[in-house]
């Protein structure tokens, strides 16, 4: 047995008549929206690593993009008016979102930190608010050649 589609009567299709108005140019399409993201969040991890009271190695850690409010906030907190050296600690404090498997980070945490720890997450904080790098490739105004820069301020919040 043979299986034939059944088919919808077909419709009388009007013809525009002479006199009907020319139907406008159609719009064109609008293009498509490009999403830009933004990556807000940075892996590291420490040459030597936090160590906690357990005795655990912490190596691997998460930094985010600081804010305005990161920088203005320490400005405030009476460590960091006696001593500004004390700005780093206070703002690594608020960025580093993870650090190993301890459950929070805070300026408590990298104050413990060795100091060649400290000063790889102050370069670490450098780069990735200074949209990757703080180094600049200049010419020499005597001989020509090119050689790169270092940008960043001595502390963390200059330039």
């Amino acid at each position: 047995m043979r299986r034939t589609a059944v088919r919808a009567p077909r419709a009388e299709v009007e013809q525009p008549s002479q006199e009907a108005a020319p139907l406008p140019p159609a719009a064109p399409a609008p293009a498509p929206v490009q999403r830009q993201t933004l990556q807000t969040e940075f892996a590291f991890e420490l040459p030597r690593g936090y160590v906690d009271e357990a005795g655990t190695v912490h190596r691997d850690g998460v930094m985010r993009l600081s804010t305005a409010r990161d920088e203005l906030v320490p400005l405030r907190d009476i460590r960091v008016q006696e001593n500004p050296a004390y700005l780093s600690v206070v703002l690594l404090g608020r960025v580093i979102t993870r650090l190993g498997t301890l459950p929070l980070v805070h300026d408590g945490v990298v104050e413990n930190m060795f100091a060649s720890d400290l000063a790889f997450l102050q370069d670490f904080y450098r780069q990735i608010n200074a949209e990757g790098h703080t180094r600049a490739t200049v010419e020499c105004p005597h001989c020509a050649e090119p050689f790169e820069v270092e940008l960043g301020g001595s502390r963390l919040g200059e330039s």
